[in-house]
């Protein structure tokens, strides 16, 4: 196998091109628009459970999304222009962020607290008024 066999990247002097490959996949980069956009799209297929098949469909790998989700939370998503540089959240920042989920976590579950109760408080109402039917005797009505 010979160097020209091997396709390689060579000028016309015989050394190394000095331009970069074109044919090289490039890295791709997402506006903060895009980001939200495909954040939002993959919370939605999450809903129904295709998740990994929209990260599959866009390209996309979890932890990609993981890192998108906690610069949304620090609110560095939002206001930025086109093209500006998004940066990691500062110390403050993340602890806003870490304080919002678990804001989130605690008001979901004093929803279904809040729900339990009110299940137990109409089966308590049940079982009284079917003990007090059961102490009672039937009256007949002849």
């Amino acid at each position: 196998m010979t160097l020209k066999t091997l396709d390689l990247s060579v000028g016309d002097d015989g050394g190394m091109a000095k331009k970069p490959r074109t044919d090289r996949p490039r890295r791709r980069s997402f506006s903060p628009a895009e980001k939200l956009r495909l954040l939002a799209g993959y919370e939605a297929a999450t809903e129904s459970g295709a998740g990994n098949a929209f990260l599959r469909e866009n390209g996309l790998y979890s932890s990609l999304i993981s890192e998108w989700r906690r610069t949304r939370d620090a609110g560095l998503l939002k206001g930025k222009p086109a093209g500006s540089v998004v940066g990691r959240p500062s110390v403050d920042q993340a602890e806003i962020a870490r304080l919002r989920r678990q804001l989130d976590v605690a008001e979901r579950r004093l929803v279904r607290t809040e729900a339990a109760l009110s299940i137990m408080g109409k089966a308590q109402a049940l079982l009284e008024e079917i003990s007090e039917s059961v102490d009672t005797p039937p009256t007949s009505k002849r």
